[in-house]
């Protein structure tokens, strides 16, 4: 299959599946003609050329799957006076794109962010069960299991197939914003596994993103999640060396960040917060920006850094934004006062890696080398991702060669 027609087959079947689901209600049946549609179009139009209503095609093909399965289960059940009842409405191909609308649907709140995210990238983005298992280094059958019972959960949930409203539609959004955050964190850097990005899964959550922020435009955190994806994302091509290794933030070469997006990420992250109330992601990318905005780390305004993780901290109670904020703290007021923050905030990150490498970093700082050893050592023993692994060990062996 050429890349153009498999391209254009991922953008075409949240769309299809959406016309199915609001006009037949049945997710699973949906998903399934959906899928025999796309495997037919894969097989037939390298061949015989791209339909002029690609989507019209696939919403026909699928939706005749589904009408032989209605047939074929009517006849099963020897219901032949329930047949014109059961015949499928005709099915709406008009240019209405309901790809925003499964996007919310996937992302309901009764799900668990695991299953909302393996949903998401099944129904949304397009991806096969095979594909999200190893990208979350699982086996296929625990992944189609997670699948289907997060599609048994929503459609036993009674959730119209519609966009929310009123007081629904709150935190219906803050779910689906939840979804995206943690599955562009997961492409960024991956919990587990030998490489350090996944770009599909970073990729996915900013086309879906995009997706929101065109249907919302005036939603700050919308846009601020928008600008944070892209503000860190601009750093991707800096952050492997050629075989793969990590280099940190303040090691990166600056000069491969990509300036389109940072400005893009700019320019978001602005508007949104000069039209009101500011909300987490706002934060989040107004210190991505910051950190864009340096030409040379030394010239990185740990000061305004600082002030932003505050707020943050204030705003949201999360562990690992204190974490971050220790950091931010050691760089203005010195490693001492940073390693200080850390001891207030080590109990609830017990045992995260994260907390032994922040810590290892900035007894480097402060000149303990004996004490960086260790807690390097410790925070390499304690991830499951290779490359950070890798860079934990080395930094350590560096710093234990006499």
């Amino acid at each position: 299959m050429t890349t153009g027609v498999e391209d254009l087959l991922r953008e075409h079947a949240p769309q299809v599946l959406g016309v199915l689901v609001r006009r037949f209600g049945d997710f699973a049946a949906a998903e399934d003609a959906v899928q025999e549609a796309l495997l037919a179009a894969a097989l037939h139009w390298p061949a015989e050329g791209v339909p002029d209503n690609p989507r019209g095609w696939l919403v026909q093909a699928a939706a005749r799957r589904m009408t032989d399965q209605f047939r074929s289960e009517r006849a099963r059940r020897r219901r032949e006076d329930t047949a014109v009842a059961l015949e499928p409405p005709p099915v709406d191909v008009a240019d209405r794109d309901d790809t925003l609308v499964l996007l919310f649907l996937c992302c309901h709140p009764a799900l668990t962010p695991a299953s909302a995210i393996a949903l998401t990238l099944r129904a949304v983005a397009g991806l096969t069960t095979a594909e999200i298992a190893t990208a979350f280094l699982v086996p296929e059958t625990t992944m189609a299991q997670r699948i289907s019972r997060a599609k048994q959960r929503v459609k036993t949930s009674g959730v119209p197939f519609a966009m929310p409203v009123g007081d629904d539609r709150a935190p219906r959004l803050r779910s689906v914003l939840r979804v995206l955050y943690l599955l562009f964190n997961e492409g960024y850097t991956s919990s587990a596994g030998h490489e350090l990005h996944r770009g599909e899964l970073s990729g996915e959550a900013i086309r879906l993103a995009r997706a929101v922020h065109a249907v919302l435009p005036d939603d700050g955190e919308v846009a601020g999640l928008l600008a944070l994806m892209l503000l860190t994302d601009a750093r991707r091509p800096a952050r492997t060396a050629a075989d793969g290794s990590l280099i940190p933030l303040a090691e990166q070469d600056r000069t491969l960040w990509d300036h389109g997006l940072i400005v893009e990420g700019v320019a978001l992250v602005t508007g949104a917060v000069s039209r009101g109330m500011v909300g987490e992601y706002q934060l989040q990318a107004a210190i991505a920006a910051v950190h864009d905005d340096a030409a040379r780390p030394e010239d990185t305004d740990w000061p305004e850094i600082l002030g932003l993780y505050g707020l943050l901290e204030r705003m949201t109670g999360n562990p690992v934004v204190a974490l971050n904020r220790a950091v931010a703290v050691a760089m203005v007021h010195g490693p001492p006062a940073g390693l200080a923050l850390l001891d207030a905030v080590a109990e609830r990150l017990d045992g995260h890696y994260r907390l032994a490498a922040v810590r290892a970093h900035l007894c480097e700082m402060a000149g303990d080398v004996d004490a960086a050893v260790e807690h390097y050592r410790s925070a390499a023993a304690r991830t499951a991702s290779t490359p950070e692994r890798n860079y934990l060990i080395t930094r350590a062996a560096r710093l234990g060669t006499p």
